[in-house]
């Protein structure tokens, strides 16, 4: 419990004082002019209110990610309450953060062409098909999954039947979304969302301290737990938990709220906030999960009821099996048990809703990244339908691969995505602070950080069952030799802009 507290306090702490420091860094200027004034076009670039604004960042960042990744990370040990503090406030937030300002001052942007801009123009095109394959990928994830959900909740599991009835269901939602204005439909429904996931998080924080059971402590940190991946704990943890931690899609999504923020100085609450945020619900899960677990009933998947939590957690999640771990099963028993009825109803939102409320704009960003490449504007809706069509046709036969398929695709495209990010934003760094000559060493808060997930990716890729298989000494190994390369290739650059 102990560590569960300081962790929780570390990540307030982490927005309060270093979010400041981030946000001294890039220098927010509360009398520019923001893009949503500049380009004002009452579709997508549009003012509104900071609290709203907030709200959808939270939940176009959010999904599932911190839900899942939470519970099935902490399956790593406590280790899981480090990577969420550390990889948040260092990484994560830094990342979120000084994407969606870059945005703000390139008017609105998206990701691709800001990449482009401080890489050339092979790193933008190939981060146009980078980007637009992971939304596509995640509007088909996120149409998959809360499909099952509805379709396991009044009895059906067909791709045939209920299925595919739900799956007609949100396509249709998805297309309303991505095609009207913001804040038609988006602007309206996502508040109410939002504040219905963070309800659900005081509930668990009530349940974490009120109810039986232990939750292990950081002296447990360093050993791998999960009762059956032989995956070490660096890298898997860092990819496990991604949403709550460091994640690549956040960039992709904060250009949308880029154009419609109405001062530079909310920066910071939206795009550090909302990050930090999403810490806070991936740490309350990531407790609430390994305490309820070890306080549950074992006996009837034929366990004693004395082993590790880790233990019973994976059992609960796979309903006594030893495989395909559904984490949506410890959701819906956790927030019924521990809150009852408004915790069914919580569940459902945090499981169903969630995952809905990201894949939508997954695919609206998807057309915006079109839109941007292709120069094509969007003030008409038959424009925004040409675009759109065929991105939600390709989502739609996506959706009959496998999921678990689908997952690990989405997971490689997400973290890659995020080395990338963290590179451009550390080059445009040291081009301003080489312009300038000021700042000289602001550069670090993501140079870091982007260090960190080269590792991290290039490691888990040698190392990982769907990747190259390597022996672990040999991946990390490896996975040293590419984060240095690309170090040397930074300093040889850096040097050369500060020699002008």
């Amino acid at each position: 419990m102990v560590t569960f507290i300081v962790s929780f306090l570390l990540l307030i702490l982490g927005y309060v004082l270093y979010g400041a420091f981030v946000d001294k860094v890039f220098g927010s200027d509360p009398q520019r002019q923001t893009p949503c004034y500049a380009s004002l076009d009452g579709v997508d670039y549009i003012p509104m209110p900071t609290w709203k604004v907030f709200l959808i960042q939270f939940l176009n960042i959010a999904g599932t990610g911190p839900i899942f990744g939470a519970i099935q990370g902490i399956l790593f040990g406590p280790a899981a309450y480090l990577w969420i503090v550390l990889g948040c406030v260092l990484g994560g937030a830094v990342h979120d953060y000084m994407s969606g300002m870059i945005s703000l001052r390139k008017n609105g942007a998206s990701l691709p062409e800001i990449v482009g801009d401080e890489l050339g123009a092979v790193a933008r095109i190939a981060l146009r098909v980078m980007a637009l394959v992971l939304m596509i990928l995640v509007g088909a994830v996120f149409v998959t999954t809360p499909a099952g959900l509805l379709a396991n909740m009044i009895g059906g599991d067909s791709m045939l039947g209920e299925n595919l009835f739900w799956i007609i269901i949100i396509f249709a939602y998805y297309l309303l979304a991505t095609l009207l204005p913001i804040d038609k439909l988006i602007g309206r429904i996502y508040p109410i969302f939002g504040i219905a996931l963070l309800l659900m998080g005081v509930g668990l924080i009530y349940g974490i301290l009120a109810y039986d059971g232990n939750i292990p402590e950081i002296t447990e940190a360093f050993s791998n737990h999960h009762p059956t991946s032989t995956m070490p704990i660096f890298p898997g943890l860092c990819i496990t938990i991604a949403c709550g931690a460091v994640s690549g899609f956040h960039a992709t999504q904060s250009p949308m709220m880029a154009r419609c923020l109405k001062n530079e100085k909310h920066g910071r609450p939206i795009f550090y906030g909302a990050m930090i945020t999403e810490g806070l619900v991936a740490l309350i899960w990531a407790a609430a999960a390994i305490k309820f677990a070890d306080s549950f009933d074992v006996t009837k998947y034929g366990m004693t009821g004395d082993e590790a939590p880790y233990a019973k957690l994976w059992a609960l999640m796979t309903n006594g099996g030893t495989s395909n771990a559904n984490p949506a099963v410890l959701v819906n028993v956790l927030c019924t048990t521990w809150l009852g009825k408004v915790g069914a109803v919580l569940a459902i939102l945090g499981v169903v809703a969630a995952p809905i409320t990201s894949g939508d704009t997954a695919l609206r960003s998807a057309r915006l990244i079109a839109a941007d490449f292709m120069h094509y504007k969007q003030n008409r809706i038959y424009k925004r339908l040409i675009l759109s069509l065929p991105i939600f046709v390709i989502s739609g036969v996506l959706m009959f691969v496998k999921f678990d398929v689908l997952w690990r695709y989405f997971a490689w495209f997400n973290q890659s995505l995020a080395v990338v990010t963290l590179w451009t934003i550390t080059v445009w760094l040291t081009k301003r602070s080489a312009a300038e000559g000021t700042k000289k060493y602001a550069f670090l808060v993501t140079l870091v950080p982007a260090l960190w997930m080269t590792i991290i990716c290039s490691t888990y890729i040698f190392i990982a069952p769907e990747g190259f298989q390597l022996h672990h000494f040999i991946a990390y190994l490896l996975g040293g030799l590419v984060t240095v390369g690309v170090l040397v290739w930074y300093i040889l650059w850096a040097k050369k802009q500060f020699a002008r």
